[in-house]
């Protein structure tokens, strides 16, 4: 499938405010991708399919998550989470994705993972600061992108996270390992 296909198979699964966001996660993922020094094509593949599922049934998106048994945990915390790893699992069952970073970046944009690579980076951020999300603090996270990818996703995921324990919510697993890796990867760019 050719992207113009794979943007009309996308935009068919979801809502059209949910479309405006993904074509804002496209833009912002061209320009983090153009910023930072990844493929612009990859990155723009990636943010077209990240929310693939995110209107599917949530339990034909658990269905899949079984069939996948290394993403078992995620049944355990909010089906939120779900999404990710579904939608990585279509691209390439269904729409033909075979680029492993393609598919890695779509599976973990909303938990972040250990080792992340810059894809997985780029398309987490462009997520949390599309032009489209008004949260508090996404002004800043958008700021910090100016200069720091890892620093920028470190003030997201921290932003998640908060909102996650003023919510009384599990926190799950790799969303704090990714955090912990990035202040980490900071620090040692800092030395």
């Amino acid at each position: 499938m050719d992207l113009k296909q794979l943007m009309q198979k996308t935009k068919e699964q979801m809502p059209e405010k949910r479309w405006k966001h993904t074509q804002g996660v496209m833009d912002s993922a061209v320009i983090l991708a153009e910023r930072f020094g990844a493929d612009t094509e990859q990155a723009i593949i990636a943010a077209v399919l990240h929310d693939y599922c995110k209107y599917w049934p949530i339990e034909q998106q658990k269905e899949m998550i079984r069939e996948m048994e290394e993403f078992a945990d995620l049944l355990n915390y909010d089906p939120q989470l779900l999404h990710g790893p579904a939608a990585a699992y279509v691209a390439k069952q269904e729409l033909g994705i075979a680029d492993p970073l393609i598919l890695d970046a779509i599976r973990y944009h909303t938990s972040g993972r250990a080792e992340m690579t810059l894809l997985d980076k780029i398309i987490c951020l462009a997520d949390y600061i599309e032009p489209g999300r008004d949260f508090p603090g996404v002004y800043k996270i958008r700021e910090i992108a100016e200069y720091s990818l890892e620093r920028a996703l470190i003030a997201g995921l921290d932003s998640t996270i908060q909102f996650l324990l003023e919510k009384g919510k599990k926190i799950y697993p790799l969303t704090i390992i990714s955090r912990n890796e990035l202040i980490e990867e900071t620090r040692r760019l800092m030395h």
